[in-house]
């Protein structure tokens, strides 16, 4: 079935858009993306302009659209959810909300090709955006819940039955070293944790191009939904800063 689907992410200190396109010539995604802290309102809108006259499509094509829903940046999550809200509500099309832990086991395992994938991201307030992912079939499926979690708190789960042993990937802000004095959340994991990561890569940020792919596959389930019922996920209840 033809697809054009575009979605947007603002979770972190990165930018970024994409345009899942899928009909005769089969799938493809053309994609912006730059680290842009807190220039978000002024960057995300252009990027949906650059990839819609990259592929000539007018807005009015698109079958559906799709944001980062969070974990994230509370303020990111609201311009993106913003933006995507409007966009489906004007075109009167279907929106999907994309896990930004998910999105990153995607592409995890699409650029390191690992299977086993621990997604942390930095929440602040000495915490992370915790999940485990194993891929089956190119998908990334959660095992355990989504959190938010001190870093000495988070475990991974145990090997499956017919596995003696897994090779574990982290990727997120989460697993930064951090500055060269004082404590990092790196620092604060558990030894058995940090043994049993095989290589962890802190660069990796949530990306619009993986979460076009996961809503397409989502769309395909008949999981879109009318804009007013997708709303961001936050994890905290209470957003609060002290001094």
């Amino acid at each position: 079935m033809a697809l054009n689907l575009l979605a947007l992410d603002a979770s972190s200190s990165a930018c970024s858009a994409a345009l899942y396109r899928r009909d005769a010539e089969g799938e493809r995604c053309l994609a912006r993306f730059a680290m842009t802290p807190r220039e978000h309102t002024r960057r995300l809108l252009p990027m949906v302009d650059e990839v819609l006259a990259d592929a000539q499509l007018a807005p009015s094509a698109l079958d559906a659209v799709a944001f980062g829903r969070g974990p994230g940046s509370f303020t990111g999550l609201r311009i993106a959810a913003g933006a995507a809200q409007g966009l489906a509500f004007g075109l009167d099309c279907p929106l999907l909300g994309v896990s930004t832990l998910r999105a990153l086991a995607l592409q995890a395992h699409r650029q390191l090709g690992v299977d086993a994938i621990a997604t942390l991201i930095d929440a602040r307030m000495g915490e992370v955006y915790a999940a485990a992912w194993r891929v089956e079939g190119g998908v990334p499926t959660r095992v355990g819940d989504e959190a938010v979690i001190a870093p000495e708190r988070f475990v991974l789960p145990d090997a499956p039955a017919d596995r003696a042993e897994e090779s574990w990937t982290g990727v997120g802000s989460g697993l930064s070293q951090g500055p060269s004095q004082g404590p990092s959340l790196w620092d604060a994991f558990d030894e058995a944790v940090k043994a049993r990561l095989a290589q962890r890569v802190p660069e990796f940020e949530p990306r619009a191009e993986e979460m076009a792919w996961l809503a397409a596959h989502d769309f395909d389930a008949g999981l879109g939904q009318p804009a007013h019922l997708v709303q961001p996920v936050y994890l905290r209840n209470q957003v609060a800063w002290k001094k």
